[in-house]
């Protein structure tokens, strides 16, 4: 296990808000920090196919279920739970009731923006900074961590990155990215993408017509 940073911070904020909202990309500890920080709470994964199911057939039904709240993880695969979430943290008027976390930060927060603007703290939690290294992995040289990245996973598993960034760009664009845009060519998106990671700068308009024609 890792400790994260953020973790005195959100059981601060989740003593001041009904609920507490956190972003981040896939893999980058979101589950793990919540559920450390609140092991109390019940958890609820909503990547579950049966229940987001509940959640989209009988709303209300559900979240009537954990009347003392929950961790609602994956909040962007049941998008219509956040209007309903507002009527029970305005009805109960309790902080800390819902955690919700969301790989997909541009689908929650326009959810959010929407539904629970000012019920909610929101917080994005990033892959292992330097400081959240443990000690035998501070020692690695520059370049090797470079290339391995921080993703907790990753080096709690012992994973070989190149297999890791693989599969991690094939769900990022098969669960999220297809969710917000229609990505037709999948290898010129690929060629895309690696045009961004070798650039310390946003890529030019030449350079993307360059690789997209």
């Amino acid at each position: 296990m890792y400790k994260r940073k953020l973790g005195p911070l959100i059981i601060s904020l989740a003593r001041q808000y009904p609920v507490l909202t956190i972003t981040g990309p896939r893999q980058s500890g979101k589950t793990t920090l919540c559920r450390q920080a609140f092991p109390s709470k019940s958890y609820v994964n909503l990547e579950n196919p049966d229940t987001r199911r509940l959640a989209a057939e009988d709303p209300r039904g559900f979240l009537a279920s954990i009347p003392d709240g929950a961790i609602l993880d994956e909040i962007q695969r049941a998008p219509q739970l956040s209007s309903y979430l507002q009527e029970v943290v305005d009805s109960e008027r309790r902080n800390g009731l819902f955690i919700l976390t969301g790989s997909q930060q541009f689908e929650v927060m326009t959810r959010i923006s929407q539904s629970l603007a000012g019920r909610t703290a929101v917080l994005k939690l990033l892959p292992l900074s330097l400081e959240e290294l443990p000690r035998n992995l501070q020692s690695m040289s520059l370049n090797r961590l470079m290339l391995s990245g921080f993703y907790p996973r990753l080096h709690k598993e012992k994973l070989e990155p190149a297999r890791f960034y693989g599969d991690y760009m094939e769900t990022c664009i098969e669960r999220d990215l297809r969710q917000l845009v229609s990505v037709k060519d999948l290898s010129t998106f690929e060629r895309f993408v690696r045009l961004c990671a070798g650039r310390g700068r946003a890529p030019s308009r030449v350079e993307i017509r360059r690789v997209t024609s």
